[in-house]
This record gives structure tokens, sequence and C-alpha cells, in this order.
């Protein structure tokens, strides 16, 4: 159980379009077998220490004679950003992902004391 002091909650969210490979005829769109986007999100603010981070698909585009494998998740969290990671593996063919994402974590308090 993480349990946070409600006065320093912080909550950040975002959206954003983590590529659009049928425009650019890239490896989601037109390869096979194991392919992975990474994209580094920074926070709006830091937060005092890693938040958590869900991350979750609000729009795709995948070819419907194909399978549909995906996997969506936040992975290398600090206090000042994470990775959204998206996979697909086998014949999928990925034209285009937008992901949604929201942190919960506590945050820096006026009242805080830095002692060197």
């Amino acid at each position: 159980m993480w349990r946070i002091r409600t006065h320093r909650m912080g909550i950040d969210r975002g959206s954003k379009v983590l590529f659009s490979d049928f425009v650019t005829d890239g490896a989601m769109w037109t390869g096979e077998g194991d392919r992975e986007i990474r994209m580094t999100i920074a926070f709006s603010e830091p937060f005092t220490t890693a938040p958590a981070v869900m991350a979750s698909m609000s729009m795709w585009d995948i070819d419907a004679a194909t399978n549909s494998r995906i996997d969506i998740s936040s992975e290398n969290i600090t206090k000042d950003d994470f990775e959204i990671v998206f996979r697909t593996w086998g014949d999928t063919k990925v034209a285009r992902i937008r992901a949604e994402w929201i942190a919960f974590g506590e945050v820096p308090d006026d009242d805080d004391w830095d002692v060197i």
C-alpha cells in the first residue's frame, strides 16, 4: 500500500500520438516480427519520488487483415519523466497509435526543508 498525504498528491496526465507509420511506411506498418516504440514523456513538474503511471491507448488504427497484437506500458519511471512503450509482434500491421497516460504521486510542498 502506498500512502500519500493528500495535500501533497499530484496528478499529471497527457495524450501523445506515438507514431503514424502508414504515412512514412515505417516498421510498425510494413514490418513483421518483434517491434517496439519508446517515447520519453516529461511530467509538467517533478514529483517527489517516482509516481505510479498508467498508460493506455485512446486511438488505434490497425490493418484488419492481420491479427491485432498490442502491448502498451509505462517503464523507466522517475520523478521527472517516464517512457511509454508500445510493442507488437508477428504479422500485425499498426498504422498509428495515440496513448493516454496518468501519473499519481507525491509532489514537493512549500513547507519542505532542504537540509544540506
